[in-house]
């Protein structure tokens, strides 16, 4: 069975900015035989992530992410459903995910490295298994619950960085859902910004790319920020830190705009916001949300019930095909609202 997958083509370099030409498709021959415990799948969708970037170098940077080879297939966060299985929990029919899951339109994995997921808590829309009820819904959530320190009815502000992204569009949501009385995002369009107040429930959002932030913010959230719910690091976030209260946290989602340069993660700070950051007491912990597995069950089951309730609205890019490699550098540049979905096929019937 000739199939095709998408392998690494060439890396952009620790400094560089990704390009389609990083990537090659190629088709190759699919085993017509399984073996005990494995199972044949047909991709239906897989989730492309800003730590993806960090896969590219040849040193990822961080202990847990481990790097893409060149030439071979690229894999990350993927749901598929089984077309054959040698497996003994596994049936033809079901639907499975994986965080590593191939590039490739069929594959064939061990069973053991499938988790299934039950289509009801979506309402079957099985992608959302990949941002809202999945990884990025499980980080919005348990950074807040865990380095957020919200008390609802204490009067909190949070301010959120790349916040029409798969976690900032949650994360604000969730902040008031856990009760912060005023939340604020932080983006990139003025198109983000409008969706972030009319549909999503933020009380107010900066485009960064007009007029002074720093003013900005200041008008609009004039008792200053309690939590900081940082995807982006960099200018922006000194800018945030500047403006926080005393013995208030920062959230460490991501650091996008630090991802195509060579440094730490954490970032370090400019000295005088590192300066601003010990006077005032801000926590600013490196978050890591693999820490918390004991918490994924309870986390996903109240991101669903959210969601069915209509108080966690779910946004998504969704681009069709393996052949679009412009996915990475497109969210890179801030080119996707929501989760980033790669859609390989919708035919969930065998």
């Amino acid at each position: 069975m000739i199939v095709q997958r998408v392998v690494l083509n060439s890396r952009p370099g620790k400094n560089g900015n990704p390009v389609a030409e990083n990537f090659r498709m190629e088709e190759v021959n699919l085993p017509d035989n399984i073996n005990e415990r494995q199972v044949r799948v047909r991709t239906l969708y897989l989730s492309v992530d800003p730590y993806m970037r960090c896969r590219m170098n040849e040193d990822t940077g961080s202990d847990y992410i481990t790097p893409w080879q060149l030439s071979q297939v690229v894999d990350g966060g993927g749901i598929g459903v089984i077309e054959e299985s040698k497996h003994t929990n596994l049936t033809k029919g079901d639907f499975v995910t994986s965080f590593y899951w191939p590039w490739q339109t069929k594959v064939i994995l061990d069973g053991n490295s499938l988790e299934k997921v039950d289509p009801q808590l979506v309402d079957g829309h099985l992608s959302y298994f990949l941002g809202a009820i999945g990884m990025p819904g499980l980080t919005s959530l348990i950074g807040i619950q865990e380095k957020g320190h919200i008390t609802a009815g204490s009067n909190q502000t949070m301010v959120v960085s790349g916040a029409a992204g798969a976690c900032g569009s949650l994360a604000g949501q969730i902040g008031h859902l856990l009760g912060c009385s005023r939340v604020l995002g932080i983006c990139g369009t003025h198109e983000k910004c409008l969706l972030l107040t009319s549909e999503l429930g933020f009380d107010a959002a900066i485009n960064y790319k007009k007029g002074n932030v720093a003013e900005q913010l200041r008008e609009l959230c004039p008792t200053g920020v309690d939590v900081y719910f940082d995807n982006v690091g960099g200018d922006i976030s000194d800018t945030v830190i500047s403006q926080m209260n005393q013995n208030s946290h920062i959230i460490l989602c991501g650091q996008i705009s630090q991802y195509n340069k060579d440094v730490p993660y954490p970032p370090p700070l400019p000295p005088a916001i590192e300066a601003i950051q010990k006077e005032r007491n801000i926590t600013r912990e490196r978050f890591m949300v693999l820490n918390y597995k004991d918490k994924f069950g309870p986390g996903i089951l109240q991101l669903s019930q959210w969601f069915k309730e209509g108080k966690l609205k779910i946004k998504e890019t969704v681009i069709n095909g393996l052949e679009n490699m412009e996915l990475i550098q497109s969210m890179m540049t801030g080119g996707n609202i929501g989760k980033q979905i790669v859609c390989i096929s919708e035919e969930t019937s065998l």
